[in-house]
């Protein structure tokens, strides 16, 4: 009991660690918002990224080509706007996420009166990016997402190997290691059940469901539903074609 609450302890300390919007190369802006129903709906998704270049941001659409520079999904925000309840009134607010679907900035409510929703929305998303004006950005060459993951590690392995009186013994699931230099390497972004894996164009290739074990997800691509299973530390993509199950290597980097 005592690991999980020192554990618990050390890895809140460390979440907010040294992350600022600075120390990422650029954002990645979606086409189109929860709250919408078509892409790029009130031009939403070019006032986004108007108003990020403005800021002093790199930013690129997700189905837009990235430089080699960008290829470390670690390395970009994620950009999502929000929409509040208000009465007669529009209200929009930005979120910038890292590559885990942890949000790094929230910036104030921008609001506007107006009944057209044209109109609404482009005032509301530009007061809210005043706030994100203010920030100033300028990249500080810092890799945050690294960092942070090596703290979270250190700390989890020092807590560990504090003695104790008594421990429970658990089955560890070791992940697959992503081979950084596979062309055909995919990237995994949070989703709200799962993850959605992504190429370096970047295009979804395929979508993940979690189950109960972290080793195994629901995996559906191009129509196809199946599982992407961990074995000998690789991903494997397995569905039934014809009556025969197909097992396909797949090379993810969570």
């Amino acid at each position: 009991m005592k690991i999980k609450f020192l554990l618990a302890a050390l890895l809140c300390s460390v979440i907010g660690f040294s992350q600022s919007v600075n120390d990422y190369k650029a954002v990645i802006v979606p086409l189109k918002y929860d709250f919408l129903k078509t892409d790029n709906q009130y031009r939403l998704a070019t006032l986004s990224k108007s108003n990020l270049l403005k800021a002093g941001f790199q930013a690129y659409y997700t189905n837009e080509q990235l430089p080699e520079s960008l290829i470390d999904r670690c390395e970009l925000l994620y950009i999502d706007v929000k929409k509040d309840n208000g009465f007669l009134v529009t209200k929009l607010f930005v979120e910038l996420k890292d590559c885990f679907g942890k949000v790094i900035y929230t910036s104030e409510i921008g609001k506007s009166k107006e009944k057209d929703y044209d109109v609404a929305y482009r005032e509301s998303l530009e007061g809210a990016f005043k706030s994100i004006y203010d920030l100033h950005y300028a990249y500080s060459g810092k890799t945050p997402a690294r960092e942070t993951r090596a703290v979270v590690t250190s700390a989890a392995a020092a807590a560990v190997a504090m003695p104790v009186k008594a421990a429970v013994t658990q089955t560890a699931v070791s992940t697959p290691v992503a081979d950084v230099s596979d062309p055909n390497l995919l990237y995994a972004q949070p989703t709200e059940n799962g993850y959605q894996l992504i190429d370096k164009t970047p295009k979804v290739v395929m979508k993940l469901l979690k189950t109960s074990r972290p080793d195994s997800f629901i995996a559906i691509k191009d129509g196809v539903q199946g599982t992407l299973n961990a074995k000998d530390n690789q991903w494997f993509f397995e569905y039934y074609q014809n009556d025969k199950m197909v097992s396909e290597k797949v090379s993810v980097k969570f």
